[in-house]
């Protein structure tokens, strides 16, 4: 089975709240809360890859020093393996924006569990929720 490697954010606002984006309409899991990222391309660290995907999906910069290791996500899908890094950041330049068009949305830690989320992101809702 391939394995993806994805990198993901919790990205942090002075007031706790963690920004989730809705997967848009014709992606899969379309309509499902997710963690800003994406897959990590051949020869790219997971850092590298969340500082281009934050700058492309919404328009944000940061950089490797304020991306923190929290934890990480495995999780077989029907077609391929996905290992997930989850990162925390709380320091970046810009006010987030949805460029691909995806929703977005501050939560607070207590109420991710809210909001849909595609089946690897579950498990990492009790550990940001305790972290934070």
């Amino acid at each position: 089975m391939k394995v993806v490697l994805v990198a993901a954010v919790a990205l942090i606002d002075r007031d706790g709240r963690v920004l989730l984006a809705q997967r848009p309409e014709g992606k899969p899991l379309a309509g499902l809360w997710e963690f800003p990222g994406g897959k990590v391309e051949p020869g790219e660290t997971p850092e590298a890859a969340l500082i281009r995907e934050l700058h492309e999906e919404l328009g944000i910069e940061t950089w490797s020093s304020c991306l923190a290791p929290l934890t990480f996500a495995s999780h077989g899908y029907e077609d391929f393996h996905l290992l997930m890094p989850l990162f925390a950041c709380r320091r970046w330049q810009g006010v987030p924006h949805p460029h691909e068009g995806q929703k977005l949305a501050w939560a607070r830690p207590g109420d991710l569990a809210s909001y849909p989320m595609p089946p690897a992101d579950i498990p990492l809702i009790p550990i940001l929720r305790d972290w934070l």
